[in-house]
């Protein structure tokens, strides 16, 4: 049967255009449209916005899940999906949420670790900032303005075409979302040399809870302090961050050893703890401790690697004078472009080019928990022994030791709103992955990683016991009604003695709480929007 070409075009709308609405009939969908046409100049609005019921739905949401636990049957999915392309488009969501009376969830690259930033336990919309990722170079004056929709695969990509002897600060995961990552004072293997992302930051855009698009000078002095290392999704959408560059030399040099415990590997990590934050602050190490099995018999293994922003000589004298204990030699070395390093990372194959960075696919979703903790005093030789068996017991959860010091121990507590700097040896990441989907596993792996962050309580700081926003873990508490006293609980882990400024501030540019999620800046009194 011949098609007629109306017909055909009506299919091809249909089936391969995206931002057909599937949900006419829905009025929230028709509520929500009818208000963006109000505000957006463009008969192309609906391509803003995917109702649940587009057949693009499921890929738009899925391609930014990055941890399992949150992708059940199960999950409460956003009612619609906004994926803004301009900044107009931001303000025009914040506007009609609000006008609809749904809350707003805001995604830059998906690694919260709880989901808070794409789930939700009520109706929701989901503000997806993917498409805002235009990152804009100026080698000249050292900066690059970021939109927050860019991963920092991109950021790193778009440096390296314009300089091999600049950098950035940040993080190690390519596919990381630079809005998340900086908004929560991100961290990277020059933060001894250079200190966190946050503090790279000279200026940002933001949309506040009336739609206006403010930078640094219109918002005030005050919220651009809490949008550095507090989250911007407290207090508005942070479209866009302007930030300095860093230099770096033409040649680094990455290293990586393992030591069982048969093997000094005990003597290994306790001399780590020291060294890792006092050493020349050119290098970063990692120290991490894995339950393996050698010989048939349970074991920890300790691999120490690291960046050292030098040649391989330079390190070499270093760490036989610092630490001759891990017998660091020529062999476990490799110098390379700063580029290479960022690929080696992430775990690339050497040789890799760099245009793998802009790859934003999302590869082997697993089943993910994670808890942080900081460690302000060396931990004995007898309390690593302890630590060993426990972890021997509960054998999938690993640490992650970054070190601290340097850069870190020079930045007053309150120049951002990350308070976590000086009298810290060392950030611990506790991670546990799983690929069973069944409750059973949730329990069982959950449970471990309690049990050997609760083992880890004599160890680490306390009073209060801190903790790395963005390392997000709804187990340190979370808001039903977003009062002060729930607020508390999980602010002053994550922010310390910063969290009662970041309440002043969000209760002067938020103070009906529009932005909120179960981990947020409470308002002093809360009348949610």
């Amino acid at each position: 049967m011949e098609i007629s070409k109306p017909l055909l075009v009506f299919f091809s709308l249909v089936f391969f255009n995206p931002s057909f609405s599937w949900a006419a009939p829905d009025p929230t969908y028709q509520s929500l449209l009818q208000c963006l046409s109000e505000i957006i100049p463009s008969p192309n609005v609906s391509a803003v916005i995917v109702s649940n019921n587009n057949p693009s739905f499921a890929s738009i949401l899925e391609s930014r899940i990055h941890n399992a636990r949150f992708n059940r049957t199960s999950t409460l999915k956003p009612a619609i999906i906004i994926t803004p392309s301009d900044e107009s488009h931001v303000s025009a969501a914040v506007i009609c949420s609000q006008k609809v009376g749904f809350q707003l969830k805001i995604r830059s690259g998906g690694h919260d670790y709880e989901a808070l930033s794409y789930t939700s336990d009520k109706p929701f919309f989901l503000l997806d900032m993917y498409n805002l990722r235009d990152v804009s170079i100026d080698i000249p004056d050292e900066s690059a303005w970021v939109q927050t929709g860019a991963t920092l695969g991109e950021l790193y990509y778009h440096i390296w075409e314009k300089s091999n002897v600049h950098g950035f600060p940040a993080g190690v995961c390519p596919t990381v979302g630079v809005g998340g990552h900086i908004g929560g004072a991100g961290y990277g293997t020059m933060i001894r040399k250079y200190g966190l992302t946050t503090d790279y930051v000279i200026d940002a855009k933001i949309v506040d809870v009336n739609g206006k698009i403010l930078d640094r000078k219109a918002m005030g002095e005050d919220l651009f302090w809490a949008i550095r290392g507090a989250g911007g999704a407290n207090f508005g959408v942070v479209t866009a961050y302007k930030i300095k560059l860093v230099k770096v030399p033409e040649k680094v040099t990455v290293f990586r050893v393992e030591r069982f415990l048969d093997n000094n590997g005990t003597e290994v990590a306790f001399k780590w703890q020291t060294v890792g934050a006092t050493t020349d602050p050119n290098l970063f190490t990692r120290m991490l401790l894995q339950p393996n099995t050698k010989d048939k018999q349970k074991t920890v293994k300790v691999t120490v690697m690291g960046l050292y922003l030098g040649d391989i000589n330079g390190l070499l004298t270093l760490l036989n004078k610092d630490f001759p204990e891990l017998r660091l030699n020529k062999e476990n070395c490799t110098e390379m472009p700063w580029i290479d390093s960022v690929l080696w990372w992430a775990n690339f194959d050497l040789g890799t080019p760099p245009n793998i960075l802009l790859d934003r696919n999302n590869k082997d979703t697993k089943f993910v928990k994670r808890k942080s903790d900081y460690v302000q005093t060396p931990i004995p030789r007898d309390g690593l022994e302890s630590l060993w068996q426990k972890m021997v017991q509960n054998e999938k959860v690993g640490l992650t030791c970054n070190s601290y010091g340097g850069k870190m121990d020079e930045i007053d507590p309150k120049e951002s709103a990350f308070p976590h700097r000086k009298g810290n040896l060392y950030k611990i990441q506790y991670s546990i992955n799983w690929d069973d989907p069944s409750n059973e596993a949730d329990i069982k792996y959950t449970t471990q990683a309690k049990t050997v962050h609760e083992f880890m309580t004599q160890f680490v700081s306390k009073n209060p016991r801190r903790a790395y926003l963005n390392y997000r873990d709804i187990d340190i508490g979370s808001a039903k009604t977003w009062s002060y006293e729930e607020g508390k609980v999980y602010g002053e882990s994550y922010f310390a003695e910063n969290f009662d400024r970041l309440v002043d501030v969000k209760t002067a540019v938020d103070p009906n709480n529009f932005f909120r999620n179960e981990q947020s800046i409470p308002p002093r009194s809360t009348k949610m929007a």
